[in-house]
């Protein structure tokens, strides 16, 4: 559903916002997040042209939110990176369907909008206040456990 993109953004701003308020570097934040940095900083480019972080330059330079979590909220953020696509004409470009939504996409953009609404009444700080132990560990903000599935036991790799 959502982008990688938008995954890692949101990572970065959550871990952003349980840090002190002062620059932190591209390899801290790849690192505290699980990005690769060559794709972060491509993220957190678009992030600063949105005027959510600030990027400083220098030796002590580096990325630092730039707006109030209690009042960013998540939609602005995947907004700020990967918008969502809302459906106003039909994709497929059928003739029938030029003066409106077929059932099938008016239900997904009826999700769509759902789903702009619940990013909208969620603030960054709601994800950097609310995290369970599994949670930190997809943010970042705990160093002790990993959010990629546990191994499959007993099974091997799949081949090549």
């Amino acid at each position: 559903m959502l982008s990688d993109a938008v995954e890692y953004g949101l990572r970065a701003i959550v871990w952003l916002a349980g840090q002190p308020r002062k620059p932190h570097k591209l390899q801290t934040i790849a690192q505290a997040t699980g990005a690769a940095s060559g794709y972060l900083i491509k993220v957190l480019q678009a992030l600063a042209k949105a005027g959510i972080i600030s990027a400083h330059r220098g030796t002590t330079g580096g990325y630092a939110l730039a707006r109030d979590p209690h009042s960013l909220t998540v939609l602005e953020v995947v907004s700020a990176i990967d918008p969502i696509e809302r459906i106003r004409s039909c994709p497929l470009r059928l003739p029938a369907h030029a003066h409106g939504l077929c059932p099938l996409h008016r239900r997904i953009d009826d999700s769509l909008a759902s789903i702009e609404r619940d990013f909208a009444r969620t603030t960054i700080a709601e994800l950097a206040l609310n995290q369970s132990a599994s949670d930190q560990a997809c943010t970042g903000l705990s160093q002790s456990a990993s959010c990629d599935p546990p191994p499959d036991r007993g099974r091997s790799p799949p081949r090549e």
